[in-house]
């Protein structure tokens, strides 16, 4: 499969939100027809037993909290990627080029999962980095459903707190806050260690493709 590159405006959009609001929703950033057929993956390796249970913390302090998250997930390896697979890696490392342009991130590396939520499942209010973990710098989730309507309900919300903060508190029930549809082909970035979010709870099953751009482990 040819690479297509993205328009740059594209990653202008994602370099000028990030800067203003740590945040970024870009609808149709991957056509529709090839988030259908990502789609078509997700559940075929999932009909295969390849999905398990995603959990909270990392390490040794890894656990499943049902109450907390109820996604399953599926690791991609960069080394096994389907064309079309590799197709959205190509795309994502012209982000990748330019955040590091832009910010001088020391972006090296892609990570990514397919993930599935259940009916009823959600995701509580959280930050994408681990507290001792902290290469995950710029969270990147593509959605894969179909004619998404505000009864399936299942929205990412994204707190809006003060972009400037670098730790940002916890958000509390005055905190404003965006609602985002996991429409196909919707892009979202979000700083990794600033942006509370949660997902809400889906009333149909819903996917998407969730990665994170990182930086080298950092020794001091």
């Amino acid at each position: 499969m040819p690479i297509v590159p993205i328009e740059p405006t594209l990653s202008e959009q994602i370099v000028e939100d990030l800067a203003s609001k740590h945040w970024s929703e870009i609808p149709n950033f991957l056509p529709t027809q090839m988030a259908k057929e990502l789609y078509q993956e997700l559940k075929q390796t999932y009909r295969e037993g390849e999905f398990v249970r995603a959990g909270i913390g990392s390490g040794s302090k890894f656990r499943l909290k049902s109450e907390i998250r109820g996604d399953y997930i599926h690791w991609l390896e960069e080394a096994h990627l389907s064309d079309l697979q590799r197709h959205y890696w190509a795309q994502i490392e012209q982000v990748r080029l330019a955040l590091n342009r832009a910010f001088f991130l020391n972006l090296r590396h892609f990570e990514a999962h397919f993930a599935l939520y259940p009916v009823g499942s959600f995701y509580k209010k959280h930050l994408d980095q681990h507290q001792n973990v902290q290469e995950r710098l710029i969270s990147c989730v593509l959605y894969l459903n179909e004619n998404w309507t505000p009864q399936d309900e299942g929205c990412l919300r994204i707190y809006q707190t003060e972009p400037h903060l670098s730790a940002p508190l916890p958000p509390n029930a005055d905190t404003p806050y965006l609602d985002i549809a996991p429409q196909m082909g919707t892009l979202v970035c979000m700083r990794s260690d600033t942006v509370w979010h949660e997902v809400l709870p889906t009333k149909r099953p819903r996917a998407s493709l969730t990665g994170w751009l990182r930086r080298e482990n950092m020794m001091f």
